[in-house]
């Protein structure tokens, strides 16, 4: 690296990939600092660097003395052994900064010589002081996976019909006359623990009421007016509960209840198609079944907006998958067991990697976004504007007269037109009191609880995260509420 390199990365400053240090006497804090980095995504330690982001660099001596001392940490005060890479970046004044660099760990997780496993958190970093968080880590690895979690659930809470039509379908066997047998099948099929309870896998695919066991596990579906989030408003609303085929068939067709049909050179008494193909969310709708996190105590949602569909999947893309490799058909496998029931016909299921790419064939306007500090993974359907539709309940009946037609399809027109603009003029004015409702709303929360978090305003509104933001800043910019203290530690105040 050479010296303006150097300055240009220092001139970024500290954030969860850099990190600044003027010297380093301690061993085993350096290696905590390389157990952090190796257990995210690998980055940089600048020694010689203060904190503030001036550089007093270290003497020959300095330099030797800290070699040793990292190649200590490194080799014996980390477990697994790490192998990371220094080079020397040679100062004006003659001193030298050492830029230690740590790579993204392969034998995740990585403890410091006392067992404690720590992640960075911003230019910090932090112990692993859950299990979710341990749980996080192993599935990363491919040493866990979520959808093999035990549950509480015995194998009595399994929903026998669907499980022995499944049993007779695909596998041409009967259903086990006895309960001894019943669980070692179970067992053998990976749907059951040792212990005789049914796995995360057995449960949401087989059990009665998934949602009386894992009652986070649903798919919540609102039809909003306009295209924006409302805290009140909305056209239509239903939660679905049930084993994923149920959620899949339910989710599916309320989304198709929910989009016009269109006359697609159909005949008048035709009921028309849908203005976006049905396959688009038959595969959408499945790979977010199938993929999403199941570690993160969350439903999917799916928002019906005038303009767009979104659908919002817990979970980010794991390990080094990015939204550019997922729209070329490379896949990584969360939840294996739960892939491989749906590749038995529980689910429209084209193979591993094809359904993001089935769905861009069908419909090209599709955008996915992969958000790693919300832990969420949204596709967004565009859809066509109004006026570009050729809609069946606007399309003019059939007259004996050319002039008489053109008239009636002339007034169709234009009436549509009024009424759109009156509809639009009416959900403008509505979405401007919903933003007022939701600030009131964060307002009088943060009276009541200084304290209280950005996920659960959003909880308690009923709005996403990013819009609680939203809101909140306009607040601050208004004048209206200000944060007093630090991220973790601090309040909100609500000035009159």
């Amino acid at each position: 690296m050479k010296r303006p390199d150097l300055l240009s990365q220092i001139a970024l400053g500290e954030d969860s990939t850099r990190q600044f240090k003027a010297d380093v006497k301690n061993a085993d804090s350096l290696a905590s600092e390389m157990a952090a980095f190796a257990n995210t995504n690998g980055g940089t330690i600048f020694i010689g660097v203060a904190d503030d982001g001036s550089t007093p660099g270290l003497s020959g001596h300095d330099v030797a003395r800290i070699n040793q001392l990292i190649s200590n940490a490194a080799s014996h005060l980390v477990r697994s052994p790490l192998a990371v890479q220094t080079e020397n970046v040679g100062l004006e004044n003659g001193h030298i900064v050492i830029v230690l660099t740590v790579p993204k760990g392969i034998d995740k997780p990585y403890f410091d010589k006392n067992g404690v496993i720590w992640l960075k958190a911003g230019a910090d970093k932090r112990r692993v002081n859950s299990k979710e968080e341990l749980r996080r880590l192993f599935q990363f690895t491919h040493q866990f996976h979520a959808d093999e979690l035990p549950t509480k659930a015995g194998i009595n809470k399994l929903d026998k019909l669907r499980f022995r039509d499944f049993l007779r379908d695909v596998y041409k066997r009967e259903y086990p006359a006895s309960a001894s047998e019943l669980t070692r099948l179970l067992q053998n099929m990976n749907l059951a623990t040792d212990e005789g309870r049914l796995n995360l896998a057995g449960v949401l695919l087989f059990a009665e009421q998934p949602e009386w066991i894992v009652p986070q596990f649903v798919v919540k579906a609102i039809r909003y007016p306009g295209n924006k989030i409302h805290t009140t408003e909305y056209l239509d609303t239903e939660d679905f509960a049930g084993p994923l085929p149920k959620l899949f068939e339910g989710a599916l067709a309320f989304t198709m209840r929910n989009l016009h049909k269109v006359q697609a050179g159909r005949g008048v008494n035709a009921p028309g198609i849908s203005e976006i193909p049905e396959a688009v969310f038959e595969e959408l709708l499945v790979n977010a079944l199938m993929h999403r996190d199941y570690l993160v105590s969350a439903p999917i949602r799916l928002f019906v907006f005038d303009d767009r569909i979104e659908i919002i999947s817990p979970g980010h893309l794991p390990d080094n998958l990015t939204v550019e490799k997922i729209r070329t058909g490379n896949s990584n496998i969360r939840n294996p067991i739960l892939v491989s029931y749906v590749a038995k016909g529980l689910l429209p299921y084209h193979g591993l990697g094809s359904g993001i790419k089935r769905a861009l064939e069908k419909w090209r306007d599709i955008d996915f976004m992969d958000d790693h500090e919300g832990c969420l993974f949204t596709a967004t359907v565009h859809r066509k504007p109004l006026e570009e539709l050729d809609l069946v309940n606007v399309t003019p009946e059939v007259s004996a007269k050319t002039d008489d037609k053109s008239i009636k399809r002339r007034e169709s027109v234009e009436k549509a037109s009024g009424k759109r603009r009156e509809s639009v003029e009416k959900a403008s004015g509505k979405r401007r009191e919903s933003v007022g409702k939701a600030s009131a709303t964060i307002l009088e929360a943060c009276r009541e609880n200084p304290s209280i978090t950005i996920p659960e305003l959003a909880e308690v509104i009923g709005i996403t995260e990013r819009s609680v933001q939203r809101n909140m800043q306009n607040l601050q910019k208004d004048g209206l509420l200000r944060r007093v203290g630090g991220r973790k530690e601090g309040h909100w105040e609500v000035l009159e």
